[in-house]
């Protein structure tokens, strides 16, 4: 394939084809398309921009049980985007050749790890090719939490919430027990000094290791609220750059980071909050500010226009939509002749008992299969697209219902579109 002149169909089918996959399949389906240009045993990404579910794996399972976000760390902060490294690394045991994509489509950029087989030899212009995939890839990811859909938003929030409390539970369960092993460790009651020298150090190791991974968990998921903010400010500007209106910016005097799907809807309510402010008339400044408290992230517009805006012109649908998923709020008010304040109030804390995606039980060929019933796709099409029997079609879809608690097709596919 190449990039331009007779090869770029193929190239732009390509790269549709792993965008127009359900979020969980498309590493796989990247994965396929770029295993005859680079064969490869393996694949693994590391997306900031995914807060649920940023480290994924396909491949062989000898070396993708092996593979942790210790591992793709360090390529993302030494990656540079647009020049696809080729090189040999300590991988999953032993030394691998491997190709590392880093992309700076995403804010915080993403790394894509090829694991090639031990011969391989270097890629020339299939490494051009794999760096324009993954740009397209991110951009598609980066728009999906971007505009904070709600769907992704009620998953990620769920997802966050378990991961949450899974690594709390382990951090405590892990540290626990290494602290307790270094007391013993370092008793002077017990004998043989270089044996305990030795158990002590490693224990020490992997404290550090346990609280590095949880940091590095962080760093993914979150957002330093300054940084966030000026995200924000970066995406207002233009809106009010051939206007009259003065745009006023109060960043966050915090410190703290905040959840990346709340820093999303954040900014994503903001514009659509200020696009409306900016079609009243006599609208000669406009404010806009975040607070952070402990508990909630506060977002505020306040302008000197007419005082006339009320709740139902400023939050349609999509924004109560992402607001409810996050448990947050809008408030409205407006004082006629002296201007309208919007206060945007999103909860920083996850729910301890999040709701559950009724999706989750589902899965990935019955995904598909749901996904494509949703579009009102006939058993027939179902089973010539994903290449399976229309028997097979027909038993997953009996399957799907029995899942999701639902009597039919058509509620089956209105529940996936409620929270897809």
């Amino acid at each position: 394939m190449e990039l331009t002149g007779p090869g770029a169909v193929p190239a732009l089918t390509a790269a549709y084809e792993v965008i127009r996959q359900p979020l969980g399949e498309i590493l796989p389906r990247l994965s396929a398309v770029l295993a005859e240009l680079v064969p490869h045993r393996a694949a693994a990404e590391l997306s900031t921009h995914c807060v649920h579910s940023p480290f994924k794996t396909y491949g062989d399972p000898e070396i993708i049980d092996r593979l942790s976000t210790a591992d793709m760390a360090p390529l993302l902060a030494s990656g540079v985007p647009g020049r696809p490294w080729q090189g040999t690394l300590p991988l999953a045991g032993g030394e691998r050749p491997v190709l590392v994509v880093t992309s700076d489509a995403t804010p915080r950029r993403a790394v894509l790890l090829l694991v090639r087989e031990a011969d391989a030899p270097p890629v020339d212009e299939p490494a051009t090719l794999v760096q324009a995939l993954w740009d397209v890839v991110t951009s598609h990811f980066d728009r999906l939490a971007s505009e904070a859909m709600p769907g992704a938003l009620a998953r990620s929030r769920t997802a966050a919430g378990t991961r949450a409390r899974v690594i709390a539970e382990l951090g405590e369960a892990y540290s626990a027990s290494l602290t307790a092993l270094l007391g013993v460790l370092r008793s002077r009651t017990l004998g043989d000094a270089a044996a305990r020298a030795t158990a002590t150090d490693l224990a020490v190791s992997a404290l550090v290791e346990l609280r590095a991974e949880a940091e590095r968990d962080q760093e993914i998921a979150e957002e330093p609220a300054g940084q966030a903010f000026s995200r924000l400010a970066d995406s207002l500007r233009p809106l009010v750059r051939y206007s009259p209106v003065r745009l006023e910016l109060g960043a966050p005097d915090s410190a703290r980071t905040v959840a990346a799907d709340v820093a999303h809807t954040a900014r994503v309510i903001v514009r659509a909050v200020l696009l409306k402010v900016l079609e009243q008339e006599k609208v000669t400044r406009v404010h806009v500010g975040w607070q952070l408290t402990d508990d909630e992230l506060r977002a505020t517009l306040r302008d000197d226009g007419p005082g006339t805006l009320t709740h139902d012109v400023l939050a349609p649908g999509r924004v109560t939509e992402r607001l409810d998923v996050l448990d947050g709020r809008l408030d409205v008010d407006a004082v006629p002749g002296w201007g309208t304040t919007v206060a945007a109030t999103i909860p920083l804390r996850v729910s301890q008992d999040p709701a559950p995606d009724p999706l989750i039980a589902l899965g990935e060929r019955e995904l598909e299969v749901l996904a494509r019933l949703a579009l009102g796709h006939r058993n027939r099409a179902i089973a010539q697209e994903l290449h399976i029997s229309e028997s097979t079609v027909k038993f997953h879809v009996a399957k799907i219902l029995t899942k999701l608690g639902v009597g039919s097709r058509g509620e089956a596919a209105a529940l996936f579109h409620a929270v897809a």
